[in-house]
């Protein structure tokens, strides 16, 4: 029997994060479906011993309002290691708990921080990060200080979801899923989807039919990056 053709990759990350996974993984069609708005709004009052970082954007903002003067604490708990590399470039003292939020709160709890917690998110967080620490016994106040601004694919994408050949998707959280899934659906993608997944909630969220799916071992570029290379496997 014929090979199928070799499947397409298309990551629709902000830009910046899906240059760089297409750099990891040798190539692939960028078509990003939100964008970062950075925000600038007044901190809550008093002091924190450290912020709690959910993101590389997060990071980022974080970075852009204590280069403004605002006072911001200068530990961080970050969710994984490449948040925790943002944050120690923007001057932060980061700490990473190397997963996702689950793994973020166990390693908060394990460092017994004393004093005030400020969670710094995007406006779209999924979970409760900051009910769950105050459950935990460390007090925590949050603030929004970025969203993530929904677009549509680009002309390109749309021409590779609306051919014949396989296209692999890597998806890193559940609101780029269902945003993708709405999209593919608005352009009428019949292309065969094979899906790489960072989690089995990101899985989840995508309400669209799928030929395979592979769900990362671990919530980390590395592990979706070996989700795609067993994609690649098939074609």
């Amino acid at each position: 029997m014929a090979r199928q053709s070799q499947p397409t990759i298309l990551l629709t990350r902000p830009l910046a994060q899906s240059q760089r996974f297409a750099d990891q993984i040798g190539g692939a069609l960028i078509s990003p479906l939100m964008r970062p708005e950075f925000l600038s709004p007044e901190l809550p009052p008093g002091d924190f011993a450290a912020v709690v970082l959910t993101s590389e954007t997060g990071a980022e903002a974080a970075g852009r309002i204590s280069a403004s003067g605002a006072s911001v604490p200068k530990q961080a708990f970050c969710v994984g290691n490449r948040t925790a590399e943002t944050a120690r470039a923007m001057g932060f003292v980061a700490s990473s708990a190397a997963g996702a939020a689950d793994d973020l709160l166990a390693h908060i709890v394990s460092a017994a921080p004393v004093g005030r917690l400020l969670l710094l998110r995007g406006q779209d967080s999924v979970g409760d990060l900051e009910q769950r620490l105050i459950s935990a016994g460390l007090e925590t106040v949050s603030q929004i200080i970025y969203r993530q601004i929904a677009q549509i694919l680009t002309d390109k994408a749309i021409a590779v979801l609306q051919g014949p050949s396989p296209v692999i998707l890597p998806i890193f959280s559940p609101r780029s899923a269902r945003l993708l899934a709405v999209e593919l659906r608005r352009v009428a993608a019949i292309a065969p989807i094979w899906l790489a997944a960072l989690s089995a909630a990101v899985a989840e969220a995508f309400d669209f039919p799928t030929v395979f799916t592979e769900i990362a071992t671990r919530p980390e570029s590395a592990a979706v990056q070996a989700a795609v290379d067993a994609l690649r496997g098939r074609g």
